[in-house]
């Protein structure tokens, strides 16, 4: 046999055999990532625990889990509905990006603050932080582990 013929065919197989390893490689890591994601189903990023609610609607000591997005008003298309005169329709709406929550109000009538001080724009928010809507306040905090 031809040495030049011998040298294109262990060329040939090992080019083959490195295709081969890194198509496994790629499927062991969407193996992991989907035993990953389903060792977690529905984990929440963080929760909302009322405070303060004078009107009663959501009561005090009540926890919401919540969404990546997750929208606060008075109308019940909301995913978190405070039932206070002085929130809008569609008050403000709490964003989870990368490792932080970011909370905007939606050009309410009244406004959002955050322990204490009015948003203006997409402000940042801690765990542990207050968030006030109308007369109702709610604290972020961490999700409960199980």
């Amino acid at each position: 046999m031809d040495p030049f013929l011998l040298v294109i065919w262990i060329i040939r197989l090992l080019f083959l055999a490195l295709l081969y390893l890194f198509l496994a490689r790629v499927v062991g890591s969407l193996l992991r990532d989907l035993r990953a994601a389903a060792r977690e189903p529905g984990a929440s990023p963080g929760r909302l625990v009322v405070v303060e609610s004078p009107a009663g609607e959501p009561e005090a000591g009540r926890s919401f889990d919540l969404d990546a997005i997750t929208t606060l008003g008075r109308d019940v298309n909301n995913a978190i509905v405070i039932d206070d005169p002085f929130a809008s329709t569609e008050h403000a709406v709490l964003t989870f990006r990368g490792r932080s929550w970011y909370v905007e109000d939606l050009e309410s009538t009244n406004g959002t603050f955050v322990n204490g001080r009015a948003v203006a724009g997409v402000s940042p928010l801690g765990f542990g932080d207050e968030v006030s809507i109308g007369q109702v306040r709610l604290r972020l905090e961490r999700a409960r582990s199980t």
